[in-house]
């Protein structure tokens, strides 16, 4: 279904449908709560642990022929993020049928396979609304730590993801307990592998436990060390200059 259209009109689409959200929630800057726009749509919360899933989206049908309604069903997990990410997903469920119409489908259920993929575009937009993203970040010069501290409902994960989706040509990696676990490129037809700069600046990052910088082989090289008790992940940005 999305080869029906380009990937500019879709992201149009997608915008489109969280702004009119983001308006109708009266939310106008940062942070996002979806928690707030999921009361303002009026779609109720309900926490469950015995959820096996994070989340879960459901329509509720009233007796005596009233109409549907809508709740998200959580879990209360413990890390505030991904509480957060878990709600703007399933927002994300309760908005693809207004993306649904943008692209020209008779039913949400014509998405088909596409529909989590849909749920999982508007969470990141919902968290991270493309305009004020676009334009912290380029204030911040992408700085990791800053936009976290300006979007703190999304993880630093999420955050550098969606720096991928913004127009300065970028490759994003994250490494975990030292293994390389995601690695992608926004402009390149295929990711390059790691170089042997980036290489050394992760290594340093990992160790010490700081944030590292490099300008190096034609590349800017940052590294966000984020690190807790018991965990250790670092976050690259590499570009271009």
């Amino acid at each position: 279904m999305l080869g029906a259209v380009g990937w500019e009109e879709y992201v149009e689409i997608l915008d489109r449908v969280v702004e009119k959200a983001l308006r109708i929630a009266h939310v106008k800057a940062p942070p996002v709560d979806p928690f707030r726009i999921a009361e303002a749509l009026g779609v109720q919360v309900v926490w469950d642990n015995r959820l096996q899933e994070r989340g879960r989206y459901v329509r509720l049908r009233r007796r005596h022929s009233h109409p549907q309604t809508a709740a998200m069903i959580l879990q209360r997990h413990p890390r505030p993020e991904r509480r957060y990410w878990s709600a703007a997903h399933e927002l994300g469920e309760h908005l693809v049928y207004q993306v649904a119409a943008g692209l020209g489908a008779a039913t949400e259920e014509d998405l088909g396979e596409y529909r989590e993929r849909i749920a999982n575009h508007l969470a990141a937009r919902i968290l991270l609304p493309t305009r004020w993203f676009a334009e912290d970040g380029a204030r911040v010069d992408w700085d990791l730590r800053l936009l976290k501290s300006r979007y703190p409902t999304a993880s630093h994960e999420a955050i550098a993801r969606r720096m991928l989706e913004m127009s300065t040509p970028v490759v994003i990696t994250v490494f975990d307990q030292g293994m390389l676990i995601w690695r992608r490129a926004n402009r390149w037809g295929r990711v390059p592998l790691l170089s042997s700069a980036e290489s050394l600046c992760w290594q340093s990052a990992h160790r010490q436990g700081q944030d590292q910088e490099q300008w190096t082989e034609g590349l800017r090289i940052r590294v966000w060390a984020v690190h807790e008790p018991g965990w250790r992940r670092e976050i690259l940005r590499t570009e271009t200059w």
